[in-house]
């Protein structure tokens, strides 16, 4: 059975963290708040490589900065530890905002890249590929390289043996 990692009730058939990551985000209405801005859930916690300091990642498409970071205010600025930023990301603007509701952190990055052509959710779709493909042992080995300080896509080019820039060669990695 393939996950449609678009619609976020996968997650309620998950792992106990998985279930409760659904449940955060169900009772805080976080992805109708952002339904304008086209958000997906990507990151470690959908593929289950999760570890405990393992935020939820949404990404976001804009069409407008201002737009998106006024939402972004006036949805989430009174949440514990909000912070709004910019950053040049692969030479896009990029904005990202933090905060944490209950036992995780959130992190919402919002670039003008339609969301199904993010970095991060072209990532997720291969690293998930790949552990479905390598099996337990392997999922079991990139959780350990986190544990250990590793960031996700140094560690499955750590096992896979990919060369240069870990971010490049994931997206070029043939699954």
């Amino acid at each position: 059975m393939t996950t449609n990692f678009l619609d976020i009730s996968y997650l309620k058939d998950g792992n106990e963290r998985q279930k409760s990551a659904y449940q955060i985000l169900i009772n805080n209405q976080i992805f109708q708040k952002l339904a304008p801005f086209d958000p997906i859930l990507t990151g470690t916690i959908p593929i289950s490589i999760d570890i405990e300091t393992s935020d939820l990642d949404i990404i976001c498409y804009w069409k407008s900065n201002v737009d998106f970071i006024i939402s972004l205010q006036k949805h989430f600025e009174k949440e514990r530890d909000f912070k709004c930023r910019t950053a040049i990301i692969d030479d896009q603007e990029t904005i990202i905002a933090n905060f944490c509701k209950d036992e995780f952190e959130i992190e919402i990055f919002g670039q003008n890249i339609p969301s199904l052509h993010q970095n991060a959710y072209r990532h997720m779709l291969i690293e998930h590929q790949i552990l479905k493909e390598k099996g337990e042992q392997f999922r079991e080995e990139i959780i350990n390289l986190k544990l250990n300080g590793m960031k996700t896509e140094p560690a499955f080019a750590k096992l896979l043996n990919l060369k240069g820039n870990p971010y490049e060669a994931l997206l070029n990695y043939y699954v």
